[in-house]
């Protein structure tokens, strides 16, 4: 029982270790020896666990999309007005903090690494493709009227807003700003006809940043 134990906590380090090196450091920094000395443990280890760096970038893909996925679910099952939901989720996906500015850096950093990968590629677009069908199905909640076609089109524009910003903001932090950031996605709700009047909660959408 210690032994399975001491094998989970190890994983475990070892997992955080990944994470961690991802995020401040990017693929290039994403070493086999890098992952040891940051988990405390040797390359033989992790190497027991990970048999080269794209076995460690992958794993660094299913954190980030198990992670996102994880609090997401937990987020929709609280509930609440569509709308308000469509929002949470969207907000979730932003870089307004610095855990959710660590997961940005991590997905960017994968999506750098896959450009000349076509294996990591195709487990980026999975993950992309899970999220885009989940704002999707909010938005036919939110909007049952609209067609397939109009939900597919808002889906995917939100989708690219909210992951073209953190992409940017993973390098000019000021320009796009979490104010910036909640104020373009209420922007783009608005537009979309999906602001805070259509949740009946009296909120304002859309803050204006000079």
């Amino acid at each position: 029982m210690a032994r399975t134990a001491d094998r989970t906590e190890q994983a475990e380090r070892i997992s955080r270790a990944v994470w961690r090196i991802m995020a401040e450091a990017g693929p290039q920094g994403l070493t086999l020896r890098a992952v040891a000395t940051a988990a405390g443990c040797t390359t033989g280890l992790v190497l027991h666990r990970f048999p080269d760096k794209r076995a460690l970038l992958l794993h660094a893909r299913d954190l980030l999309h198990e992670r996102t996925g994880r609090r997401m679910d937990e987020r929709e099952a609280e509930g609440g007005p569509p709308v308000e939901v469509l929002r949470a989720i969207l907000r979730y996906a932003a870089s307004i903090d610095h855990g959710k500015r660590q997961e940005a850096r991590v997905w960017l950093g994968y999506l750098t690494a896959s450009l000349t990968d076509p294996d990591l590629a195709a487990r980026h677009v999975t993950a992309n493709r899970a999220f885009l069908a989940r704002v999707g199905r909010l938005l036919a909640s939110a909007r049952p009227g609209w067609d397939e076609r109009a939900r597919t089109e808002v889906a995917t524009a939100l989708v690219a807003l909210v992951e073209g910003v953190n992409t940017l903001a993973a390098a000019d932090g000021h320009a796009y700003s979490p104010d910036r950031q909640e104020a373009l996605l209420d922007r783009a709700l608005d537009a979309f006809g999906l602001g805070y009047a259509a949740t009946g909660t009296g909120r304002r959408s859309g803050t204006s940043h000079g």
